[in-house]
């Protein structure tokens, strides 16, 4: 344990420990009452850490004391982040600072992290399950490595991101090194050489080494501009068949901006000119300020079931979400429209409890998932995604 580890209060240590064991459970367990009892004995931690947090909730005549479940955890709206710094440990124990990636015009926001055993453990065993679960299921297996390669930068070139340090994360425990690494420089894609890269993947490909299944993770405009170079390329004819098992992350959106371009078109064009099929391409839902992240199901349960569900948003039984009628502030009927909020017990250094901006809805299956239906009215837009796509754009003038 480092130093400053050691030096953090004992409560906090104890919850971290607790928190820790489940995530590093070889089969998830959703456990209500775990759930309940560890919320709310976080929520009294943050409550006597977090002044400006403790001030919201008392504004709400929520204390701990008069807690009785965790829905009953009052949650500090995004926006937040970027009005207050947000955590519950001494802030001369700051070891990370992730900031929200805002348009050039808006503030970001900030989440300031204290260790990031809970962050990276949270992300690994959500991403194994649902992008790489035949690579195995938990943090303990001793699963095979795949060739991954990054649309984003370098956690490097990128030192506040909290998408760029998940991705360094990902290679660095699940990537097959010689095969493995960024595609984007600063931001900026580098589509010529990936195009050369998959080509060699594709049916062309003169060795078993080469038709090995291939990861490709990115934004969702990182994919847009990739698209869009195939079609400026020589090889604008050409319709790949990557190797089988091959797959899709993207991660973001297109709403506010000048273009948009809708979910389903862009999977049948990815399926068309890459050769990998819907149920491989997986859409991520996550924020700056959370330390767990939401994945479509269906890859996870292609690999697991014989009918699998709907697509729908899933996370870690360490995190549960609410839909809130924005106008009465109680829960929103079922399948009705209602403000995303999360409370993830990721986030024992900060806020557990956050509203989002977003609108989701529920959608039926085993279990229940939400698919995100996008800002709210008046909202403002932020995420990497749109962030890549600026950065694009200023690189192609």
């Amino acid at each position: 344990m480092s130093p400053v580890r050691e030096a953090c209060d004992p409560r906090r240590r104890e919850l971290d420990a607790k928190i820790l064991g489940w995530m590093r459970e070889s089969t998830w367990q959703d456990d209500e009452a775990r759930f309940d009892a560890m919320a709310c004995e976080l929520f009294a931690f943050q409550f006597e850490h977090c002044l400006p947090y403790a001030r919201f909730c008392e504004a709400r005549g929520v204390t701990p004391g008069k807690l009785s479940h965790w829905s009953e955890i009052p949650a500090v709206p995004s926006t937040a982040f970027k009005e207050a710094r947000l955590h519950s440990f001494d802030p001369a124990s700051t070891a990370k600072v992730f900031h929200t990636s805002g348009t050039t015009s808006a503030r970001p926001g900030a989440l300031y992290l204290d260790t990031l055993e809970l962050y990276e453990a949270s992300l690994l065993s959500s991403i194994r399950r649902f992008v790489f679960p035949d690579l195995g299921v938990g943090p303990a297996a001793e699963a095979p490595r795949m060739s991954i390669r990054i649309l984003a930068s370098d956690p490097a070139e990128a030192k506040d991101s909290s998408l760029s340090h998940m991705f360094g994360v990902v290679l660095r425990e699940l990537g097959e090194s010689s095969n493995s690494g960024y595609d984007s420089h600063h931001g900026v894609l580098d589509a010529t050489s990936l195009i050369d890269r998959m080509l060699r993947l594709g049916d062309s490909a003169t060795s078993s080494e080469d038709r090995r299944p291939v990861a490709l993770c990115g934004t969702s405009f990182a994919f847009v501009h990739l698209l869009e170079a195939f079609e400026r390329s020589a090889h604008s004819g050409a319709k790949l068949n990557l190797p089988r098992g091959s797959r899709i992350m993207e991660t973001g959106g297109f709403k506010g901006r000048s273009r948009e371009v809708p979910r389903d078109q862009l999977y049948a064009s990815l399926e068309q000119r890459l050769g990998i099929p819907p149920d491989h391409i997986v859409n991520q839902y996550g924020m700056t300020e959370l330390g767990s992240q939401f994945y479509d199901s269906l890859l996870f349960e292609s690999q697991s079931m014989d009918t699998p569900g709907p697509r729908r948003k899933l996370g870690p039984p360490w995190v549960r979400v609410r839909l809130i009628d924005p106008e009465t502030g109680e829960n929103a009927k079922p399948g009705a429209a209602g403000m995303i909020v999360i409370h993830d017990l990721a986030n024992t250094g900060s806020v557990a409890a956050l509203q989002t901006a977003d609108l989701g809805r529920t959608v039926e299956g085993a279990p229940d998932g939400f698919e995100v239906l996008g800002r709210a009215a008046d909202e403002e837009e932020r995420g990497c995604s749109i962030a890549a796509d600026e950065l694009w754009h200023e690189a192609q003038q």
